[in-house]
């Protein structure tokens, strides 16, 4: 994948991904100031209780030590208890289902989320269009994610911007982010569902928010078909097409109904046996 749209977590864009950064590097820095002198005393207590060291004294009687047995177990209980202050306080802060601050008045833009067999449909109710594989988002505008799937469990992830969370069939989740800079940004099925889950990727474009309201209007203003049950019930077929799609308009309630099931679920990837499976049976 090109630079462009790296994946990387290390190079947040967006405020909870920043977030997600620093709780990996904060653990990392409490693991290294316990690993580092550990491995260093290690190599200290072999080299001086070498064989060949006559000034070494050894106590062949020793059996316990009180003192000894604090450091021994008082250095894994702080760990412990440092490794598990800094994932419960980030656990509570970056709470998918948590509104992300931004400046006074203004307003998240909700995105409607389904998980296809093998694409992602994006729906903007507020916009009233529809995208295929193609994520438009405004810079420094909070980010409402609905998701649900239509065919097996899946999980959505646009690692620079922020958490991963669970799109599952039936039911919706939510998840909160917020792009902080413009760009475009790798989006990925993360979760194995089916022959074509690798194909699931998609970019996500970061733009000022006068450039997505052009593109909103603009695919609005499209000839491009309307997307309502019967172009649903093509999309959920199972495809590997990882081509862009954008649908003028979007049938409303059209999310809603998918979660109820009142639009029928797709089938889910075919049952494959192995080739030993099949001369068993």
């Amino acid at each position: 994948m090109r630079a462009a749209h790296s994946a990387s977590v290390l190079r947040p864009a967006g405020v909870v991904a920043a977030a997600n950064r620093d709780i990996l590097l904060n653990a990392l820095a409490v693991m290294i100031v316990v690993a580092v002198p550990t491995i260093i005393a290690a190599i200290i207590v072999a080299w001086w209780f070498r064989a060949g060291n006559a000034k070494a004294t050894r106590n062949e009687g020793f059996v316990y030590s009180g003192r000894v047995e604090l450091v021994v177990w008082s250095i894994p209980l702080l760990v412990i208890l440092f490794l598990g202050g800094i994932i419960w306080i980030g656990s509570h802060r970056l709470d998918p289902s948590r509104p992300v601050q931004a400046s006074p008045g203004i307003r998240p833009l909700t995105v409607e989320v389904v998980s296809l067999d093998w694409r992602w449909l994006f729906i903007y109710p507020e916009q009233g269009i529809a995208t295929v594989n193609r994520l438009v988002v405004p810079v420094g505008r909070p980010l409402r994610f609905r998701l649900t799937s239509a065919s097996v469990m899946n999980a959505f992830f646009v690692p620079r911007l922020g958490s991963m969370i669970y799109a599952m069939n039936g039911m919706a989740t939510e998840l909160n982010l917020l792009a902080a800079k413009p760009g475009r940004y790798a989006g990925m099925s993360a979760h194995y569902s089916g022959e074509g889950f690798s194909d699931m990727r998609f970019i996500t474009h970061a733009v000022p928010q006068r450039a997505f309201d052009l593109w909103a209007e603009q695919v609005a203003r499209s000839a491009t078909p309307s997307l309502g049950a019967g172009n649903y019930a093509i999309l959920r077929r199972q495809s590997r097409d990882r081509g862009e799609y954008v649908f003028r308009s979007a049938q409303p309630g059209l999310f809603d109904a998918i979660v109820a099931q009142r639009l029928a679920p797709a089938g889910g990837p075919p049952a494959v046996r192995s080739a030993t499976d099949a001369e068993e049976k």
